[in-house]
């Protein structure tokens, strides 16, 4: 269950990082850390890469922003900016160009009303169909049986379709 400030923390974020040309990919808040850490993702709107830059400069307004809001109160937490990477869901038209050739792992249904999980690299997102390279085969997965498509390491991959 998600942390019920999660809606406000986005709202505010989305509103400081609009101003300064970034989008919000997601927000995090994992209360069980010593202190509680609050992740913010992001990336750019015009699908450049993010640098370490980028994330530092965006820290300090967040952060500003974040204490004059008050939604944390005066807990101790750790803020985080950063792009999304391993473990992030591959969403929309830009991140399937970005991520050709990286190793993804794929849940889909598999038609006979059940799930399966395919991994392989990351060849293309059509219109009509996911392609997928598991140890040198083309793997085609209709789009509409697509549940999700994540970023994983090599060795997560691992060529396998259950």
């Amino acid at each position: 269950m998600p942390h019920p400030l999660i809606p406000k923390l986005e709202q505010l974020a989305r509103t400081s990082l609009q101003q300064a040309g970034f989008e919000l990919r997601g927000v995090q808040l994992h209360t069980h850390r010593i202190p509680m850490t609050l992740q913010v993702l992001v990336q750019r709107r015009d699908g450049r890469d993010i640098s370490l830059n980028d994330c530092a400069g965006l820290s300090a307004p967040l952060g500003e922003a974040i204490e004059a809001a008050g939604l944390l109160g005066e807990a101790a937490y750790v803020l985080e900016v950063g792009s999304p990477g391993l473990g992030e869901d591959l969403r929309d038209d830009r991140d399937f160009r970005s991520f050709r050739g990286f190793p993804v792992a794929v849940r889909y249904r598999d038609g006979r009303g059940g799930e399966a999980q395919a991994g392989g690299l990351l060849l293309e997102r059509t219109a009509g169909e996911l392609l997928i390279n598991i140890r040198g085969r083309t793997k085609r997965i209709p789009r509409e049986d697509v549940i999700n498509v994540r970023l994983v390491s090599a060795g997560e991959a691992g060529g396998n379709d259950t």
